[in-house]
């Protein structure tokens, strides 16, 4: 598709992310056994036929730098075009960035990088949104309406703290745009846009003329009555990675296979940097019942309604029950956990036990030995 053009915003941090988000940005968290956040967003625009993506980053992105590399794992390497990782979008406040303010903001600090987009049409992410989008058919959709921006909504009734909302006439034009809700109501927003090249930089322009920096308060609701705001409604599973609860329950979902039939399409693969790990090894006294394994591990205990990615260990006699465990973790003999979150090399000696619950699971911070 080549009148499209993607561009990836990559914000420092959320707030709930607690400890997952201490060492990376969101949308370089985990997620379903050999992933981060990022390669959904990849995935859609490459499936999408996307040639040209910009990467907006903000802090802690090593950990995203790391796993882009030269975007060859989604194939995005490329001499003309391709991935392109934009620097970070606001000056340094002593050693971290100040806080986000809004995706204006982001896009005026990379607005040189708008001048040099060859596609006619933009799509406006969020990293750390996990879907599987028909992203070219929400672009036709686009096109055949005629509207200034489409946005997709999701219909699901997981709502989040900070999120923005959308109500919908019968021909989903978008009526009213709410945010900072007590009780949230209509449509969920993915934080997924699209719109015209031209279009953006007007708006980026005239915003940063007025000192205007939120997208969705200057833009969306500012200007819902004179734009035509087209909805496109998602049915199918989102998740926003935007705190341990929502990351949590989400991974969990995963479990039900019917699930992830529909976000790892065939139709539509979500591509991933690869682990070049051996096939994983179950011992004879090993179990594992209802969980996602990823290459590499090594289980001679017992794993039930769990995660477990590349490299972990579970020596004889450890029991995980739902629990996520991150690369190279390692569950020592006779330990017991359930309702864990443990992040890369963290190591759970012999005989410890520790219970989280499914409501506030226990996140075990990166490199840490309990």
């Amino acid at each position: 598709m080549k009148g499209l053009h993607g561009i990836i915003f990559s914000y420092k941090q959320r707030s709930d992310l607690r400890e997952l988000g201490e060492v990376r940005c969101p949308s370089s968290v985990p997620f379903g056994g050999r992933y981060r956040a990022v390669d959904f967003a990849l995935s859609n625009l490459v499936n999408a036929g996307v040639k040209d993506v910009g990467v907006v980053t903000h802090g802690r992105y090593q950990s995203l730098l790391d796993h882009l590399g030269t975007g060859k794992d989604w194939d995005l390497s490329r001499k003309r075009g391709g991935l392109h990782i934009l620097p970070p979008f606001n000056e340094q406040s002593g050693w971290s960035a100040s806080p986000f303010r809004g995706k204006i903001e982001a896009l005026a600090s990379v607005r040189s990088y708008l001048d040099t987009i060859r596609q006619d049409h933009i799509a406006l992410m969020d990293g750390d949104l996990v879907v599987n989008l028909p992203l070219g058919e929400i672009f036709e959709e686009h096109l055949r309406t005629g509207a200034d921006v489409t946005i997709v909504c999701g219909n699901d009734s997981f709502a989040t703290e900070d999120g923005t909302y959308f109500e919908l006439d019968g021909q989903r034009r978008v009526r009213e745009v709410l945010f900072h809700l007590h009780t949230p109501r209509g449509y969920r927003g993915l934080e997924v846009y699209i719109l015209s090249t031209q279009f953006l930089k007007d708006l980026v322009d005239e915003c940063t003329g007025k000192d205007q920096f939120s997208w969705r308060r200057d833009v969306l609701q500012a200007r819902k009555d004179e734009l035509y705001l087209h909805a496109y409604v998602w049915d199918g599973f989102a998740a926003q990675i935007r705190s341990v609860r929502e990351y949590y329950d989400r991974s969990m979902q995963l479990l039900d296979p019917a699930i992830r039939e529909e976000l790892f399409t065939l139709r539509h693969p979500i591509r991933a940097k690869g682990t070049d790990k051996s096939s994983t090894y179950i011992g004879a006294e090993g179990r594992c019942v209802n969980s996602l394994i990823a290459d590499g591990c090594r289980i001679e205990g017992t794993v039930e309604n769990s995660i477990l990615f590349p490299g972990v260990t579970v020596e004889a006699g450890a029991v995980v029950r739902g629990c996520v465990l991150f690369k190279e973790a390692a569950v020592r003999r006779g330990a017991e956990l359930a309702y864990i979150i443990a992040d890369k090399n963290v190591e759970v000696l012999s005989g410890r036990t520790l219970m989280g619950h499914a409501a506030y699971p226990i996140v075990l911070a990166k490199d840490s030995i309990v």
